[in-house]
């Protein structure tokens, strides 16, 4: 249907993708087709060009270096030359965000020692003193060794050299390419398989490295603000400008000095919160156990988890046991959580889908559960920065780069004041030389004129709303961690909010239960006091994480408010154990349960199984499963009995047809409907060759099938009273509202309706997509209104004829899908997933990938958008948007710059309205700043004309009593109560701000030369003669120092924009009595100057005192003037939309992208296509998949004695093309590689390469 639309836009289509960019075949890469997709090239050092370059760099006084000091890539590819990976000594890496990254290769053995790299040559030896000197190894390449290994790090990550594939691969643990069964063969490591292996892995910590105060210092002192900074005060001093010149060095001090601190405190916390350490103990073979430091573990060590619990310092795969584990740091939530040992099995092991049998590092096992006197093992999977904790680090140390317009705009407009300035310098020299001045006067007066031109303090003065805006949030309880993202608040066009804990309460209130026998479902049940024993309550009182911790129970809030309804009692594995025949660590009974007092002999005699209930395996609550289940065995009980809860549709799929209710999706969709949250229940006998042994060692998919579907649990979910208000308020300002949520669909479009997110004049069109139908083997998609679905029966959910709905109100559409649907979508659908974005409102049963995914999407078609979330399951998607905001406290909350300590969404307006407070604040701070310098830069080329300047403490009041005070205090109004419809200005380089910065400098021009040559024609008028070096006394001087004074007051008054984006000047009571002092002054030193002020300033007024009044007034109607044409001219809202439609109208490339989109979901006909019409992908080449699948290597360690310890040890590959440069590149046509095998340690690490022992014999 939108093949018609798409060359709409006037030019080509693209294909949309979201996450890295497509590999091109030319260029080498490391992680290809992953988030951290870089490309590399290879250098060597050239001796001729580095010679040069040290000559350069000497006859500009190491100016060139500090360039290159800012540029190290520059420093790189001037020093270096091109050549193969393989021979490389340097790389250079290209992130998809275009940030350069130079990294150092080293080569080692695999004893640790480093070795040099030299080139072949037939007269190669060492002197006995250079042997003596050197006590490492020297390459000669020329032949082989396996013995070394060549690596690289960047960002914190190994990247080793892959001989066999000619490739840098990411250094990976064991938790790539192996089976569930490998770490049951694992028997420990001894002593020097784990040396050599830490010679691999390097240490297991997280360090965060403290950097010294001097290292910090030269750091900030050479960044180009304050080298400008330098050069600046350098030309003032030479000037003799004393006094502004030690004012801004003794500014500079103490921002240099606030850098270095609060540099250091953040490092320090982040140090303190992230960096620890303890002894652990190490199975070295057998049983025996050896306590080690924590910093010495590697991947393939068997720790033991000790029974009072511990925090973890690595990532490591359970065995033996279970865990009670805390795991705030990484999801979120403080709930305990159950972690059981992985199945032994050949199934390919994946950390994401065994994550409830994997123990991360940074969480805290809170207790241990085990049998007898067996220990709770675990093997270790990574360490260090690759661990769960590591990535998270690393997220907080290297942040996608904030790409704001803003930003871009004021390099662009720094680099035209620089401009502005040469022309000056240019005209300054001419008009000197022509004087016959001085060549050093020539050139102070030249130099003088670029700080001028190019204030030093914009960059100080940009940062004083955020900074303002920071303070304010603060008192608010919202924190910021990342200050440069403020202004981007202030852009913000969509927010997406996290459903559970975010919208709605975290607690659940129980509704009822639905019970169902013989297929059909019983009257609700409200009360649990009259639901009768049976299954359904033994699924309750069984199916949970539940434990008990310091004697409390503990677990998730649903299991909680379902196993308390019940008025069951849990105990956890004591002496009673025995009335099992088994070792049963948690059992359940009824309160008023008789077997629980009855002894084991007397158990003996019953005639039937009681009610008291063992549980004997947890199958832990997996989010891509949507389901757990329990293996329990009733006292007195001859059977094992299975019991499942879950999503209704995960659930009733693996029941038998006859036992699910004909009216199942009908009672289903009554409750969801409403906000309901509801949950399945399923039960199994299983068969009797199950003993203890067995069901501890079966998989779960072997027993969770064919089940008996029990009934429904409902729970009510309630909205937070804080929702509603600010999703209107969101609305009312054209700020889209989303949610993603991993809830199901309907209860989703419930609370999406409760809270106004679906208006109830929106018509919701469900997207469902599957990869075939009965008319296609190809992908498809279709469209339903949420009417539809609603009347659909359990038997014609996906196979009712609808007939196309044709739309008359196409803006009323809203489209909801659910996380299945998004994958299809977005692989096979590129330019419906764009239509979809653009009015999508729900997207449910979203994982933690596909809400960043669709963060990134939006971002694509050119949406600001805002992530809120409680932190469980959102950190992704709180780090992938422009503004990510957390109610959680949790560490993961510390890669979200913004967290609220209020778990509401009421932070959420706050943070937009103080974001746009901000950038209007920044945006009038630039444009103030730039017609500051620009006047000033005229005034002093007008008075060069006459051979004057300004003197210095005419400079010194402009600068420091009128500038400086006026931009801080500026900065101090807050922001708007309201959020207004219309966003702010987000481009300097747009017609209203330009067209501003040109008006407004040619009034000041005008003033300035009005009143330069009028004072000429006045008949007590002496022309300037300089009698002296620094003789700027003269009536020019006064003249255009008059009108000045109250032009930069002016100015600051004309940009101080109030509504609707900041409150009204005139609450900024501060800036107003800044305003008056200095409007005071400035009169009271331009119309009636005493003496010593005359002196003090080197003025010399006008000896008529009527006409000083010439100047006052002229500046006040220049001030009228500004202000009338900034407020009334081109600021009204009036005018904003006239240059808004002549942008439109003139540059139609530059409308965003998603309103383009918006104009072709109104004009195409028949789009969606409501009903039962089908699109089917096409088969394209666009459509092969190009991700790298992993092929077999080995360890690069010597011994085969440890069986498959790391055989994924490089990331993933695949079948490859030679590249030119020596290098392999990705074949994306290639299919996915052979199964996994096993191999032994000793891959053979290609090295042409001599090696010469350089100590003597």
């Amino acid at each position: 249907m939108s093949s018609d639309t798409d060359l709409k836009r006037g030019k080509l289509k693209k294909k949309f993708v979201t996450g890295p960019p497509p590999i091109d075949p030319q260029k080498c890469y490391v992680n290809p087709n992953e988030e951290e997709q870089m490309e590399i090239q290879g250098f060597i050092v050239s001796k001729i060009q580095t010679g040069i370059i040290y000559f350069l760099c000497l006859i500009t006084l190491g100016l060139l270096r500090l360039v290159f000091h800012w540029m190290p890539h520059w420093y790189l590819w001037a020093t270096h030359r091109k050549s193969g990976l393989a021979e490389a000594t340097s790389v250079l890496l290209k992130d998809q965000y275009k940030q350069w990254f130079v990294a150092v290769v080293q080569t080692i053995t695999k004893d640790g020692t480093r070795v040099s790299v030299i080139k072949p040559s037939a007269s190669f030896s060492l002197s006995s003193k250079t042997k003596r000197q050197r006590g490492h190894l020297f390459l000669n390449t020329g032949q082989k060794d396996e013995n070394l290994i060549r690596y690289f790090i960047v960002k914190r990550v190994k990247y080793i050299w892959n001989p066999d594939e000619d490739r840098y691969q990411k250094l990976h643990g064991l938790e790539k390419d192996g089976t569930c069964s490998y770490f049951y063969n694992a028997d420990g490591l001894n002593f020097e398989h784990q040396r050599k292996r830490r010679v691999l892995y390097g240490t297991n910590s997280i360090s965060v490295h403290v950097t010294p105060i001097l290292s910090l210092l030269f750091k900030e002192g050479l960044s180009p603000f304050y080298v400008f900074q330098v050069f600046s005060v350098s030309v003032w001093f030479s000037d003799e400008y004393y006094y502004y010149a030690a004012c801004i060095v003794l500014i500079s001090m103490i921002s240099l000095t606030t850098t270095i601190y609060q540099t250091r405190q953040m490092q320090r916390a982040l140090r303190n919160t992230i960096q620890a350490s303890t002894v652990v103990s190490v199975c070295r073979g057998g049983d025996v156990y050896e306590e080690i430091h924590s910093d010495d573990l590697v991947p393939g060590d068997i720790i033991e988890i000790p029974s009072y619990g511990c925090t973890m310092h690595c990532d490591a795969v359970l065995i033996s046991g279970n865990c009670i584990v805390n795991e705030s740091m990484l999801t979120g939530e403080s709930v305990p959580v159950t972690k059981t040992p992985v199945t032994e099995c050949n199934t390919k092991f994946n950390i994401k889908e065994h994550a409830k049998n994997t123990l991360f590092c940074g969480t805290h096992v809170i207790q241990t559960r085990y049998y007898g006197n067996k220990k709770v093992k675990a093997v270790v999977l990574r360490t260090g920065f690759l661990t769960s904790k590591g990535e998270l680090v690393r997220a907080i140390l290297y942040p996608k780069p904030v790409d704001f317009k803003f930003n871009r705009d004021t390099y662009f407009f720094v680099g035209v004041l620089a401009f502005i300035a040469g022309i000056g310098l240019v005209y300054t020299v001419i008009l000197k030389v022509q004087r016959g001045d001085e060549v050093g006067e020539i050139i102070k007066r030249s130099l003088d004129l670029i700080t001028i031109a190019v204030p030093p303090a914009l960059p100080a003065a940009l940062t004083v709303g955020i900074v303002f805006a920071q303070s304010r949030m603060k008192r608010q309880a919202i924190y910021c961690i990342s200050p440069r993202s403020i202004n981007i608040c202030g852009s913000i066009n969509a927010v997406c909010f996290d459903k559970t804990g975010t919208l709605t309460e975290d607690g659940l209130n129980m509704q009822g239960v639905i019970s169902a026998e013989n297929g059909v479902f019983s009257d609700e049940i409200t009360n649990m006091i009259v639901l009768r024993k049976g299954l359904v309550m033994d699924a309750m009182a069984t199916c949970h994480s539940l434990t008990l911790i310091d004697g409390r129970l503990s677990g998730d809030p649903l299991d909680l408010i379902m196993f308390d309804s019940i008025e069951w009692v849990l105990e956890e594995s004591g002496e009673d154990n025995s009335k099992f025949d088994m070792l049963v660590p948690t059992i359940v009974y009824p309160k008023s349960s008789k077997e629980h007092t009855m002894t084991a002999e007397q158990l003996e005699h019953i005639d039937s199984p009681g009610s008291e209930l063992g549980i004997v395996r947890q199958f832990p609550f997996s989010s891509s499963l949507q389901r757990m289940s329990v293996i329990v065995r009733r006292i007195g009980g001859t059977y094992f009995e299975l019991f499942c809860k879950g999503s209704p549709e995960m659930i009733t799929s693996l029941c038998t047809p006859e036992t699910v209710p004909d009216n199942f999706a009908e009672v289903l969709r009554s409750y969801t409907q409403h906000g309901y949250r509801v949950i399945a229940l399923a039960w199994k006998q299983l068969s009797n060759k199950y003993n203890y042994v067995k069901v501890q060692r079966v998989a779960r998919d072997k027993v969770e099938t064919e089940l008996n579907f029990l009934g429904l649990l409902v729970m009510e979910n309630k909205l937070k009273p804080e929702t509603t208000p600010v999703i209107e308020q969101l609305q009312e300002a054209d700020i889209r509202t989303i949610m993603i949520t991993g809830d199901n669909m309907l209860t989703a479009l419930s609370v999406a309706h409760d809270c106004m997110m679906v208006e109830s004049t929106d018509k919701i069109v469900l997207v469902e997509a599957n990869m075939s139908n009965k008319d296609s083997t190809q992908p498809c998609i279709r469209f339903n209104f949420e009417e539809s679905i609603k009347e659909t029966s359990k038997d014609e959910v996906f196979g009712k004829d609808v007939t196309i709905q044709m739309l008359d109100d196409k803006s009323k559409i809203k489209f909801a899908m659910t996380g299945k649907t998004w994958d299809i979508v977005r692989r096979y659908f590129p330019d419906e997933l764009q239509k979809i974005l653009v009015r999508g409102v729900v997207f449910a049963r979203m994982s933690p990938e596909q809400k960043a995914q669709l963060i990134e999407a939006l971002q694509e078609i050119g949406y600001y958008v805002a992530m809120c979330g409680d932190g469980a399951n959102d950190c992704g998607a709180l780090k992938m948007a422009h503004t990510g905001i957390s109610l959680s406290e949790a560490e993961a909350s510390v890669a979200s710059p913004f967290t609220s300590k209020h778990p509401n969404v009421e932070c959420v307006p706050t943070v937009i309205r103080e974001g746009r407070a901000a950038l209007v604040t920044s945006f009038g701070i630039f444009k103030y700043m730039a017609c500051y310098s620009l006047t000033q830069f005229v005034s002093v080329l007008i008075l060069y004309h006459v051979d004057s300047n300004l003197t210095d403490f005419e400079f010194l009041y402009i600068d420091l009593a009128l500038l400086t005070t006026l931009s801080v205090t500026y900065g101090r109004t807050e922001a708007h109560p309201k959020i207004a419809k219309e966003p702010p200005q987000l481009s300097l380089t747009s017609l209203a701000p330009i067209l501003s910065l040109v008006l407004q400098m040619a009034i000041q021009i005008a003033s300035q030369v009005f009143c330069f040559l009028n004072v000429q024609q006045q008949p007590w008028f002496e022309a300037h003669v300089s009698e002296e070096e620094y003789d700027f006394m003269s009536y020019e001087n006064t003249a255009v120092f008059s009108v000045s004074v109250y032009q930069y007051i002016a100015l600051a008054i004309a940009f101080s924009k109030g509504s609707p984006y900041r409150r009204h000047m005139f609450t900024n009571y501060l800036f107003l009595l800044n305003i008056v002092l200095c409007f005071g002054m400035s009169f009271w030193l331009t119309l009636f100057p005493t003496p010593f002020l005359e002196e003090y300033f080197e003025l010399q007024p006008p000896p008529v005192v009527a006409y000083r009044f010439v100047f006052f007034g002229v500046a006040i109607f220049n001030c009228l003037l500004s202000i009338v044409m900034e407020t009334f001219l081109l600021d009204h809202a009036h005018m904003r939309e006239k240059f808004r439609q002549f942008k439109e109208r003139c540059f139609p490339t530059f409308k965003f992208e998603y309103k383009i989109i918006e104009d072709e979901i109104l004009s195409t006909p028949g789009w969606p296509p409501v009903g039962n019409e089908v699109i089917v992908a096409e088969e394209t080449d666009d459509l092969i998949s190009m991700d790298i699948y992993a092929t077999e290597t080995d360890l690069m360690l010597e011994d085969a004695d440890v069986n498959n310890s790391c055989n994924s040890l490089f990331g993933s590959s695949s079948q490859s093309i030679p590249h030119k440069s020596g290098a392999y590149i990705p074949d994306v046509e290639v299919a996915r590689q052979q199964e996994v095998g096993n191999h032994g340690d000793g891959i053979d690490v290609a090295r042409e390469a001599q090696i010469t022992m350089a100590t003597d014999a």
